[in-house]
């Protein structure tokens, strides 16, 4: 995948992490976000019986949330750094100059837990998003394309 690259101040950097990647983080990050409170957790019934209803709860062993860690820890260090940085200037309602420092800051914070602490941060998908947008992207036309 293509990397993406911003401007910030007198230099050109660019993301470690792919844009894509980013976006399709963001899109399952939402999906189980949107997930209820587990109500019954070990239900004795059939699922057609509820109508798949368990789907729709945050259990832990949730496939969207095993897809997430897995996707996250994949990911290159460099890439995980970003991830963090990008969630941590979304977060705290950072500028674009800040960029530098927030992404020492992730490095200098990064370990092998990185893809829990990311799947654990409430509103991740929002922090993401604005990371990106902070530093001028959008996953609206990724988005478009695949939902």
């Amino acid at each position: 995948m293509k990397r993406a690259a911003t401007r910030i101040g007198d230099g050109e950097t660019e993301l470690e992490v792919p844009l894509e990647t980013v976006c399709f983080i963001i899109i399952k990050a939402r999906e189980f976000d949107a997930k209820d409170p587990v109500t019954e957790p070990s239900p004795a019934s059939n699922p057609s019986d509820d109508h798949s209803a368990a789907i729709l709860e945050d259990h832990d062993d949730d496939p969207v949330l095993e897809e997430l860690r897995s996707l996250i820890s994949d990911l290159s260090v460099d890439a995980q750094i970003d991830l963090v940085a990008l969630m941590w200037l979304g977060r705290d309602d950072q500028s674009v100059d800040e960029w530098q420092g927030v992404r020492q800051q992730a490095a200098d914070a990064h370990n092998e837990h990185t893809s829990d602490y990311l799947c654990g941060t409430p509103l991740l998908a929002d922090h993401l998003a604005d990371g990106l947008s902070t530093l001028g992207y959008s996953c609206a036309e990724y988005e478009c394309e695949h939902l």
